[in-house]
């Protein structure tokens, strides 16, 4: 898929200066450093993506095509161009605000924060997944709670507990940071600190001249035989986009190339 999600999901995400990691003084502001960075590495400043979609389930399983472009930390476009049923439904990302678009309906719907809790797409993602890319940036303290060496790197554990009055759903999460800005894995916790879902990285390489994720999964702990993976099959980064790319407008027209 063409794009820039999730993610997280959709995670799954501006470059910022190298930042030393070591001469940061404190753990918050490396557990900050290290978010900013993961965020960019699959974001950029801007970005166009294409991945596929595996929804699985104990008796059966679909595979869908999506395209994606993303501006900067908070803006991001995302369509279904494969199977034919679901082509041309998208998803649309200013900031704070969401919108969705189903062809078949001609409705587009702006997305209440009631609602979004939800599943994406019939997906272990929901809709705060995709509309949470920098929410760790500013509703969340953060934290290094561990460090240790794999493969050659400084992995990091990073604690993000949410402010008392931030609008997020979760308890904490919790995320896993190469020194590479990979990220890992992340979980997360309910209000009750109890670990309800986990989105791990299966497979590490280089898309677009950088290293990243290309393969992930997103399940529950209770629904360990059911999972969502996204895949990604290409990706182009800091390229130019048009600015109108980003409206309603474009969300409803289809396809911009």
């Amino acid at each position: 898929m063409r794009w820039r999600l999730l993610c997280p999901l959709f995670l799954a995400l501006g470059t910022l200066g190298v930042v030393p990691l070591g001469v940061l003084a404190d753990t918050a502001q490396t557990a900050r450093a290290l978010v900013e960075r993961a965020i960019d590495q699959t974001r950029g400043r801007t970005s166009f993506a294409m991945m596929s979609m595996t929804v699985h389930r104990p008796s059966w399983e679909r595979t869908s095509t999506l395209e994606a472009w993303t501006r900067g930390r908070e803006d991001a476009l995302i369509r279904f161009t494969e199977p034919a049923r679901d082509a041309g439904n998208a998803t649309l990302k200013q900031g704070e605000k969401m919108w969705t678009y189903t062809p078949k309906l001609n409705r587009t719907i702006r997305l209440p924060f009631s609602l979004m809790s939800q599943s994406w797409a019939g997906s272990d993602f929901s809709y705060n997944d995709l509309s949470r890319t920098d929410n760790l940036l500013h509703q969340y303290d953060l934290s290094v709670t561990a460090t240790e060496q794999r493969e050659g790197h400084t992995v990091y554990t990073i604690e993000a507990v949410p402010h008392e009055d931030a609008p997020v759903v979760w308890g904490k999460e919790v995320l896993v940071l190469r020194d590479d800005f990979v990220l890992l894995e992340q979980v997360f916790y309910d209000q009750d600190l109890e670990p309800l879902k986990k989105m791990q990285v299966l497979e590490i390489g280089e898309l677009g001249g950088r290293t990243m994720g290309l393969r992930l999964r997103m399940f529950e702990f209770d629904k360990a035989d059911s999972y969502t993976e996204l895949e990604w099959r290409e990706a182009d980064f800091d390229i130019e986009l048009d600015d109108q790319l980003f409206t309603l407008f474009s969300l409803r027209q289809g396809s911009p190339r």
